[in-house]
């Protein structure tokens, strides 16, 4: 956009936006998105509510396209939930359409309400920046990565979300991630991590899968603190640090 808010405008934009997301995360959406210049493309699975899009709508420059792929099924929206329901699915639809146009970015998002496998037809070229929020399972999660994925071009940035935190995501990163040769592993925001699209000599594969090797620890925490929370054993967690009873993200 032309005239883009400062990130702390932003982040005041979404205060009411229900969503997973936190600040450190907002700011690497943020980050990654204003570095790109008109033509670019970004491409966002799973929206939900639109929290985690408006602040990349509100980041990008003009010229910029923007998509956003789900279908609002009312399914995969957060932790257990994975069975469909079409009436949750369209209220979520209805706020999220709400949500964006009260921020002023419906008009620059292309929404596709689909499964994300089923829309890989619907985006042609390459794209600049993909965020995968979509279905934590393991199936869904890894198709995501790696079809997705591979639509990412050179030099192009893949955040995905629930990393080293979701059972399903890392497993879909430690099947698709850590031995690749295409990924450049760059750290994480929570669960956020963030890899960049170049291609790696040997030595260089290697301190990759050893930098991702060393989130598993944190995993592991993580888990625990869902098995603790799902046994509504609230105040074993805060010996693991997690003060909210919401899952870890």
């Amino acid at each position: 956009m032309s005239d883009r808010p400062a990130f702390a405008e932003i982040l005041a934009s979404v205060a009411e936006v229900e969503g997973w997301m936190t600040d450190d995360q907002a700011r690497r959406l943020h980050d990654r998105a204003i570095e790109l210049g008109p033509g670019a493309r970004i491409v966002e699975i799973g929206s939900f509510r639109g929290r985690s899009l408006i602040v990349l709508a509100h980041s990008a420059a003009d010229g910029v396209e923007i998509v956003s792929i789900d279908p609002h099924a009312g399914n995969d929206r957060g932790p257990q939930e994975i069975v469909a329901d079409q009436d949750r699915g369209d209220d979520d639809h209805t706020v999220y359409r709400t949500n964006l146009e009260a921020a002023g970015v419906l008009e620059r998002i292309v929404h596709i309400r689909k499964m994300s496998d089923a829309a890989l037809d619907d985006v042609d070229g390459e794209i600049d920046l993909l965020y995968i929020d979509g279905a934590h399972r393991f199936g869904p999660a890894r198709a995501d990565i790696v079809d997705w994925g591979a639509r990412v071009g050179g030099g192009g940035t893949m955040l995905i979300h629930d990393s080293f935190s979701s059972i399903g995501v890392t497993l879909a990163l430690l099947t698709s991630m850590f031995a690749s040769g295409e990924w450049r592993y760059l750290g994480r925001a929570g669960s956020m991590a963030e890899y960049c699209r170049e291609h790696l000599g040997a030595g260089e594969r290697l301190l990759n899968a050893v930098r991702q090797v060393s989130q598993l620890p944190w995993f592991v925490r993580n888990v625990v603190i869902k098995v603790l929370l799902t046994a509504r054993l609230f105040p074993l967690t805060r010996l693991l640090g997690h003060r909210s009873r919401d899952w870890p993200y």
